[in-house]
């Protein structure tokens, strides 16, 4: 990624000193144990670092109930001890249904990890898109433009056009570079949105150097033909298990997929109602 692009996509967590430090009193001493980032999630393994990674579509902080509930999102995440996670359909104040939070830095700041949002919509000040929560400091960030069919035109006939969503950060784990990708693929069932979509991010992640981990809801299953030219550069993770609906689950749309450099140790699909998706976990080894 080019220094223009990073200065100009980038979106941290930076909460001033005095913020900081009310957001900390207000949390009672037991939960910071928890909520802290904790660097033993990502020990050295016999000369590669152990990084565990999630991809979570949270459907905006609603449960399969119909609830909005973050603090019970937090809580299976913060159960997973995930060193990365790929969030999906995240609000900042978007709306009521949200309770107009920004829902990307509260989940950041109830786990204690750093956060890169991605807007995919802008609509005033509401902002809707995916995020990358990390345990370790985000070195650099960029939003890149893929083809979407907008959700939010007012057209009666939307058409397919860039915009942004596709978001890409730069990481050191315990001295290992890992870049991390962060999507969500177009929902409907004629797949020529997404088949463009796949082509446009192959692109997009060619010209990042190094390890790679791509997180994401692809809405569709991993034998979808619009998706086999992904897998001639990444490798599905695949945990053996349906995420979509969270439940009774009948296919699997979420995704963990890595590049070269990167070895998959096991990946699971967790058990949770906490969203209308199931987050995907895998372990995995990067060479120091």
């Amino acid at each position: 990624m080019n220094g223009a692009g990073l200065v100009g996509y980038r979106r941290l967590v930076k909460p001033t000193r005095a913020l900081a430090r009310a957001l900390w009193a207000a949390v009672p001493a037991a939960l910071l144990l928890a909520a802290a980032p904790v660097q033993a999630r990502a020990p050295a393994v016999g000369g590669e670092v152990a990084v565990r990674v999630v991809s979570y579509n949270i459907h905006a902080g609603i449960g399969s109930d119909g609830v909005f509930d973050l603090d019970r999102q937090a809580a299976v995440l913060r159960a997973l001890r995930a060193d990365v996670i790929g969030l999906q359909e995240v609000d900042v104040r978007w709306g009521e249904r949200s309770r107009w939070l920004d829902t990307a830095h509260e989940l950041g700041g109830r786990l204690g990890m750093h956060v890169s949002f991605a807007p995919i919509y802008r609509v005033g000040g509401r902002e809707f898109g995916v995020a990358v929560l990390s345990a370790h400091p985000v070195l650099a960030a960029e939003n890149h433009r893929i083809t979407r069919l907008s959700t939010q035109t007012a057209e009666p006939a939307p058409t397919p056009a860039p915009a942004p969503g596709f978001g890409e950060v730069a990481l050191r784990v315990r001295g290992a570079p890992l870049r991390v990708y962060v999507t969500h693929l177009d929902h409907r069932a004629d797949p020529s949105v997404r088949a463009t979509q796949v082509a446009e991010m192959r692109q997009i992640m060619r010209r990042g150097s190094g390890p790679k981990v791509l997180l994401g809801d692809l809405n569709a299953p991993p034998s979808a033909p619009e998706l086999a030219p992904l897998w001639r550069d990444v490798t599905d993770a695949d945990p053996h298990g349906s995420t979509h609906p969270a439940r009774n689950p009948v296919k699997r749309i979420d995704y963990v997929a890595v590049s070269a450099g990167v070895r998959v140790r096991g990946a699971h699909v967790a058990e949770t109602l906490a969203s209308d998706h199931r987050p995907v976990v895998a372990d995995l080894r990067l060479r120091r």
